[in-house]
């Protein structure tokens, strides 16, 4: 176990395909590395510490930053395909030769060329508020996210409250605590990305939103074990998309948190934790599967929500 954390670990690099990638590491060691893709015009800094803190209790967690984003260099690609050859390209500048990998968001499609590219890899994918090729509201996006990104917010960083979380009270509470958490880390922060990322990246999520027959095949070559987290209502990587990839996907399994929206993941944290890390943990059986051998029960029950919230 290193002695850093989520709040700690020093900004590191490495040179790959040209690239400067930052990155952090913290955590177990020993086992298998847990390799986090990140959303939207995000940083390393926008990840939530009680989720990151809580898996590297259990395994070494890999942060950073893709071609062009924050503190890494170069330019970010027009295409999901290229984040992942790069985020392939990082993995193996790290000497790893097997990574779970764990993608939110953009990041979840990235996650997937990932296992896609490089099989042999990639041993377990965890998919959070995510979304197929061709997916639903990819692209163009839904009204409802068009309208969320296209407010104003006072303070701005309440943007994320509305990307994240559901309007209900019981969520938007949990929104505020996590934007505590994601700001305590003081020292050495990432800086912001630049006013190139978002054009780049919207750019991709078209190219990849594009429907077409047969646009959904892909997903039945993705044979890793799969653990697939959305919000009952998110409405920036619509929910039924999470339906569409379990359905496709030969070795996948789902879990919806209600009352939650894109974020889902941070209204839970420690009940995402425990599940994922327990996902992240279970035997195999022979022929691939997530093993019914799991001497624990799969999922805790979810956390019970006050009288006001029901």
């Amino acid at each position: 176990m290193t002695n850093h954390t989520h709040v700690t670990a020093p900004t590191q690099y490495v040179e790959a395909n040209g690239i400067r990638f930052a990155y952090r590491r913290f955590g177990a060691r020993g086992g298998i590395p847990l390799v986090f893709n990140q959303h939207y015009t995000g940083t390393m800094d926008y990840w939530d510490p009680a989720v990151t803190d809580g898996l590297a209790q259990g395994r070494e967690v890999i942060l950073f930053n893709n071609a062009g984003i924050s503190s890494s260099s170069g330019e970010v690609p027009t295409t999901i395909q290229e984040m992942g050859a790069n985020t392939i390209a990082f993995i193996k500048a790290l000497s790893l030769d097997k990574v779970d990998v764990l993608g939110f968001s953009i990041g979840g499609m990235v996650a997937q060329e990932v296992a896609l590219q490089a099989p042999e890899l990639v041993r377990r994918l965890i998919l959070v508020g995510t979304g197929p090729r061709g997916g639903e509201g990819i692209a163009p996006m839904t009204k409802a996210a068009a309208e969320i990104f296209g407010a104003t917010y006072e303070p701005a960083e309440h943007l994320w409250l509305a990307v994240h979380f559901s309007p209900s009270p019981a969520s938007r509470a949990a929104g505020l605590e996590f934007l505590k958490r994601k700001h305590q880390r003081r020292e050495g922060r990432d800086p912001e990305v630049n006013e190139k990322v978002a054009p780049a990246q919207i750019e991709a999520l078209g190219k990849y939103g594009v429907q077409f027959d047969g646009v959904l095949d892909y997903l039945k070559g993705i044979h890793q074990p799969t653990l697939i987290v959305q919000g009952s209502n998110d409405v920036i990587a619509p929910t039924v998309n999470s339906y569409t990839m379990q359905q496709y996907m030969p070795n996948a399994q789902l879990i919806l948190y209600p009352d939650s929206n894109h974020g889902s993941f941070y209204q839970y944290p420690e009940l995402f934790v425990e599940q994922a890390d327990q996902f992240l943990t279970w035997e195999l059986q022979g022929d691939g599967h997530v093993g019914a051998q799991a001497t624990r029960l799969p999922f805790p029950a979810l956390p019970p929500r006050s009288g006001s919230d029901v």
